[in-house]
């Protein structure tokens, strides 16, 4: 909510307690740390760090914690508390992303000499590939507050659950449809049309893992993104139509 702060200028006085100004650096009041949601959440925010596929911090990421809209966490609490009947907890890779960031990956896709990070999330594909295939554009769902990158995390063994393939994975291997049939949740081996993989191959296990986290993840209320296993928006987002530009913090 956006208000308009008059000065009464017979009084000189300004009325900042009557007002609730968003500014970029102030999220709006719609916004809620997922720690105070799902206090167990593990957070893991890839983009604070270096180890992405850009290789640096990303603008805009100013602490290692995790924002959603109050609408996304309250779902994913109730995702968190399925998964935990299960025996797991969530691990959460990124949530709202700033504007920012997502000008700050559409520069470095431009830079051809930099793929420093290319072994780790892009090996099969060259660098030039990725934004005219969709890894990378110039704007993104997590901008608008209600979507989330995560996995899941085992409780009993103490690791992190194995989904065949890593997290920000440019590449068919991270297709929801890889090796399987998501609207059934039977592992095939193959990939859509029927061809084996030739490389990256998930096994029945793996399969059934991302299986667990989506079928979770759809049953409160979030859409998956089908090349991406790890991707999910709430249905009903409360800003379908808002790209937010506060830091993450």
């Amino acid at each position: 909510m956006n208000e308009l702060c008059f000065i009464i200028s017979a009084g000189a006085c300004l009325l900042l307690s009557a007002c609730s100004v968003y500014t970029p650096a102030t999220p709006p009041s719609g916004f809620i740390h997922i720690s105070d949601v799902v206090p167990d959440a593990i957070l893991e925010i890839r983009y604070f760090s270096t180890y992405n596929f850009v290789g640096e911090r990303i603008d805009g990421y100013e602490q290692p914690t995790a924002l959603l809209t109050v609408e996304a966490a309250t779902a994913l609490k109730a995702v968190s508390d399925d998964v935990k009947a299960q025996g797991y907890r969530l691990k959460i890779f990124d949530a709202y992303r700033p504007q920012r960031a997502v000008n700050h990956f559409v520069a470095w896709a431009k830079k051809a000499e930099d793929v420093r990070m290319k072994p780790y999330f892009y090996r099969n594909l060259d660098k030039s590939v990725l934004f005219p295939r969709g890894y990378i554009a110039e704007k993104s769902g997590h901008s608008r507050g209600s979507t989330v990158d995560l996995t899941l995390f085992d409780i009993a063994t103490g690791k992190e659950v194995d989904m065949g393939a890593t997290f920000d994975w440019f590449g068919k291997e991270s297709h929801s449809d890889w090796c399987g049939n998501p609207e059934t949740g039977k592992y095939t081996g193959k990939f859509p049309g029927n061809t084996p993989p030739t490389d990256g191959e998930i096994n029945e296990v793996q399969f059934k893992n991302r299986m667990i986290l989506r079928k979770a993840m759809i049953r409160h209320g979030f859409r998956p993104l089908p090349e991406e296993w790890w991707h999910f928006t709430l249905a009903k987002e409360p800003y379908p139509d808002t790209y937010f530009t506060h830091p993450v913090k």
